[in-house]
C-alpha cells in the first residue's frame, strides 16, 4: 500500500537501490574464506580429506590425467595452513600443490593411483565450523556390483557377529568432560568384544570399521551383511545437555521402524540384489508384491525376536554392574537397527556427558566389563538357540543327559560314556567331582 502512494521515479530509485544492497548483502555473504587446517582419514576403501575453512566457499572438483591429479579450485579462498605437514603416507595422494587462479584458491593433488573424487561442503555445528570434505574413493569400488550367490552353508561353521563401533574420523561422537571422546571408547570395547568371541570356538568378529575413519549408517548395516553376520551389535556412548542424566541403556528395533524399512526395501527390491534371510538367504528381485511382502515380514518378525532375547540377555548382564537408564529394554528406529534379516540391537554404554561415567568408560578396567557383559548376552541367546549347522548346534545337538544312581561315580560316568573328567565337569559347571543320586549331568560329545 506504501508502494502504491510513491512516485515512479522514486519507486524506481528504491527498486535500484534495493538490488543494489541485495547484491551487497550477498557478496558479504560470500567474502573470502580461510583455509585454517587440512585433516586425513583413511578408511579401507576410500581417503577422506576435510578442509576447515573459516566460513562458506563454493567450489568445483575436476580431474587430470597422464600424470593422475585432482584439482579442487575454491572461490575467494587463500590457504592459511602447512600441507607439507599432512601425513599422506598410506593415502593415494603423493603431494598437495597450492597456487592462486585469480581470486580462486586452487589445490593439486598429485596422485599414487587413479581415484574418483566426490566432495560436499558441510554446515556449522556444535564441534567444527564450515567444512569441505574431498572424498577419494579406490579405484576396486568403482566397478558395477554384480549379483552374486550367498555362499553355502557349511556345518560347523562359526556364529558371525558383526560389531559396529559408533562413528569415526571426522565424527568423534559425543564428547565428554576431560575431552574424552566416544569414538574411542566404544573402539575399545567393541575391539575387547571381539576380542572374546575370537577365542571362543565357534565365534567370530567382525568389526564394521577396523580403525579411525567414518563409516555411513547403511553402510555399516551392509558390512554386516557382507560378513552373513548372525547378528549386528553397534555400541555406543550417549549424551545429554544435563550431566546429570546417567545410565546404560539397550536398544531394539521399534515397530514404526520396521514397518518404514519394510517399505523402504519392497520400493526398491525390482532394482536391488539385496537378499533377506541372513546366511543362505534368498533375493527378492524375482518375487511379486505379494509374495516379496510375506517374505520380508516373516524375516523381520524372527530378526526382531532374536534381537529383543539377546538384548534383555545384555541388559541383565550390564545391571549387575552399572545404572541402567531404564529398567527395560527400549524401542527406536535407529538405520542401524533396520536389517530385515540380521538380528540387531544397540548399546548405549553409559552417559559421556555425565563426568562419573565418561571417568569409568575411559578406563581399560569398565571397557572390558561393559565386553563381558555383551559377550556373555550373546552366548547366552546363542547357547539356547544356536544357527542351524554352526559349531555349536552341534555341539549342542551332541549333548546327552545321565541321571546319577546308587553307585555312580563322575570318574565312572566319564569313562562310561568316552569323555575326560575335565570335560564333564566343565559342561556341568563341577569345581569338584562329588555327585548326588537323582542328578542330572550333561555329557559333551567325546
Amino acid at each position: 500500500m506504501l508502494f502504491g502512494l510513491l512516485p515512479i521515479r522514486k519507486l524506481q530509485n528504491l527498486v535500484v537501490w534495493l538490488s543494489a544492497f541485495t547484491l551487497m548483502l550477498c557478496s558479504s555473504l560470500l567474502q573470502a574464506a580461510d583455509v585454517n587446517n587440512v585433516r586425513i582419514w583413511l578408511a579401507p576403501d576410500h581417503a577422506r580429506l576435510v578442509f576447515d575453512m573459516s566460513g562458506p566457499a563454493s567450489h568445483k572438483v575436476f580431474t587430470l590425467s597422464k600424470p593422475d591429479r585432482i584439482v579442487l579450485d575454491v572461490d575467494k579462498a587463500k590457504l592459511s595452513t602447512d600441507l607439507s605437514k599432512l601425513g599422506l603416507d598410506k593415502s593415494p595422494v603423493q603431494r598437495i600443490r597450492s597456487g592462486k587462479n585469480g581470486n580462486t584458491l586452487r589445490l593439486v593433488l598429485d596422485l599414487k593411483r587413479p581415484v574418483r573424487p566426490k566432495s560436499f561442503e558441510l554446515k556449522p555445528n556444535q564441534k567444527y565450523g564450515h567444512r569441505l570434505v574431498l572424498d577419494l574413493y579406490e579405484k576396486e569400488t568403482l566397478a558395477k556390483p554384480t549379483k552374486t550367490a550367498k555362499p553355502k552353508l557349511v556345518a560347523g561353521r562359526d556364529i558371525v557377529i558383526a560389531i559396529d563401533a559408533g562413528h569415526g574420523g571426522e565424527d568423534p561422537g559425543a564428547i565428554g568432560p576431560g575431552r574424552v571422546r566416544e569414538k574411542d571408547v566404544v573402539m575399545a570395547i567393541a575391539k575387547e568384544l571381539k576380542y572374546r568371541l575370537d577365542k571362543t570356538p565357534g565365534y567370530k568378529g567382525k568389526l564394521t570399521r577396523t580403525g579411525d575413519y567414518y563409516v555411513s549408517l547403511r553402510s555399516r548395516t551392509k558390512a554386516a551383511r557382507k560378513h552373513n553376520a548372525d547378528l549386528f551389535v553397534s555400541i555406543h556412548a550417549d549424551a545429554f545437555k544435563d550431566s546429570r542424566a546417567k545410565g546404560a541403556s539397550v536398544w531394539v528395533l521399534s515397530s514404526r521402524g520396521a514397518s518404514s524399512e519394510m517399505g523402504r526395501w519392497l520400493a526398491r527390491k525390482e532394482n536391488s540384489a539385496d537378499l533377506i534371510g541372513g546366511v543362505g538367504s534368498v533375493s527378492l528381485d524375482d518375487k511379486d508384491n505379494v509374495l516379496a511382502s510375506v517374505l520380508l515380514d516373516m524375516s523381520m518378525t524372527a530378526s526382531r525376536e532374536d534381537s529383543r532375547s539377546v538384548a534383555k540377555q545384555i541388559h541383565g548382564n550390564i545391571k549387575r554392574f552399572a545404572k541402567m537408564h531404564k529398567s527395560h529394554v527400549e524401542q527406536a528406529g535407529f538405520v542401524v537397527l533396520k536389517s530385515p534379516d540380521i538380528p540387531s540391537i544397540l548399546v548405549e554404554t553409559g552417559f559421556i556427558s555425565n563426568p562419573d561415567e565418561a571417568s569409568k568408560l575411559k578406563t581399560r578396567g569398565y571397557q572390558k566389563k561393559m565386553a563381558e557383559a555383551i559377550f556373555k548376552g550373546i552366548t547366552q541367546h546363542f547357547s539356547r538357540k544356536p544357527p542351524a549347522l554352526t559349531l555349536i548346534a552341534q555341539q549342542k545337538a551332541d549333548i546327552r543327559v545321565h541321571k546319577v544312581v546308587r553307585g555312580d561315580t563322575l570318574s565312572v560316568i566319564a569313562s562310561r560314556n568316552g569323555v575326560s573328567l575335565s570335560a564333564i565337569r566343565k559342561a556341568n559347571n563341577l569345581k569338584n567331582d562329588r555327585i548326588k543320586i537323582g542328578q542330572v549331568l550333561r555329557i559333551p560329545a567325546s
